[in-house]
């Protein structure tokens, strides 16, 4: 049943005043992060949906000064966790001590970890051990965490933004395909072109460096949250997120390269993740509603996680990039 008339002038409305607002987000993004902007687009995504983001690319393309920008232009308070091996879970969680008052009582105080906090940078989470890598599963899917059975609420919103180093592999722990899952996009970070090179070699070796403004406040990202999960979602565009999944998973792809090639597809939660993220990306580009162009422009950064070729396919020279690129092509 189709909303009430009144009810769509007021969505149009708010999201003519969140468009707005977007568009002085990235200009004041802009003003410290250079040649990312489809980075930044995706990103921002990332956070409108509610998610989590794993950034991946090689040293010094600035991951860490984008996590830190868009934490100062949403508002948000952030932490930044460098994980190493010896990373154990109470370093990120909290732990408990035990204390003696005056009167010689003995009690436990919960002191509270980095993760308590409404934007998390896990810098280089795959150096870390399993243990610990799974000591941020439950604050990512609910939200809290417990410690000696006690439940500790998280901040709201909660956002963790995770970097992983695809170059070097040795002393590594590779994300299991749970906690992979998790994030709501892989967001690549690629060199920079000749243009913004030069943009950030002028801007970050003078005696001045210009830097981002806070522009939203926690309150009026929570706001736009809930406006990206009231935005509509056509029939159109529905149908090819469906028809996306059902090409990307071998068990009934019509795709040979898919039937012999994944080993496993991505599950219902991509879909989620799609549906979700092709709204952000229409409001961050001023439209009310997502199209199958969006869903084209998101498949790779969605799916490509979630997905995992056999060894005879990645022999033979397939890549996840472009199946999942030709899949959506076709389901678009």
């Amino acid at each position: 049943m189709s909303a009430p008339k009144e009810d769509v002038t007021q969505l149009a409305a708010r999201a003519d005043a969140a468009c707005a607002r977007l568009g002085e987000v990235k200009t004041s993004i802009g003003r410290s992060i250079f040649g990312l902007e489809e980075v930044v687009e995706h990103a921002l995504c990332v956070l409108l949906s509610g998610g989590h983001g794993l950034l991946v690319g090689a040293p010094g393309l600035a991951k860490t000064r984008l996590v830190h920008t868009l934490a100062i232009v949403t508002g948000l308070d952030d932490k930044r966790v460098q994980f190493t091996p010896d990373l154990m879970p109470a370093d990120i969680l909290g732990s408990e001590v035990l204390e003696e008052d005056a009167a010689g009582k003995r009690s436990f105080r919960f002191i509270p970890g980095p993760v308590f906090t409404r934007l998390l940078m896990a810098d280089e989470i795959n150096r870390a051990s399993p243990r610990t890598q799974a000591a941020l599963l439950q604050a990512m899917q609910e939200g809290f965490v417990t410690v000696a059975g006690i439940r500790h609420d998280l901040p709201k919103p909660f956002h963790v933004l995770a970097t992983q180093n695809p170059i070097e592999q040795e002393g590594t722990y590779p994300l299991p395909e749970a906690q992979l899952d998790r994030f709501l996009m892989q967001i690549d970070v690629p060199y920079p072109s000749r243009e913004a090179e030069r943009a950030i070699l002028i801007a970050t070796t003078g005696t001045g460096e210009d830097s981002a403004v806070a522009v939203l406040s926690p309150g009026e990202l929570l706001e736009l949250q809930t406006l990206v999960r009231a935005m509509p979602v056509g029939e159109e565009t529905l149908n090819a997120i469906l028809q996306l999944l059902a090409l990307a998973r071998p068990e009934g792809s019509p795709h040979p390269d898919v039937k012999d090639g994944v080993a496993w597809g991505p599950g219902p939660r991509a879909g989620q993740a799609l549906m979700l993220a092709v709204r952000a990306r229409a409001l961050v580009q001023g439209r009310l509603a997502p199209s199958t162009e969006d869903v084209a422009a998101l498949a790779g950064p969605v799916l490509k996680h979630r997905m995992a070729l056999t060894f005879a396919a990645r022999a033979d020279g397939l890549s996840v990039d472009s199946l999942i690129a030709r899949l959506a092509a076709e389901a678009a």
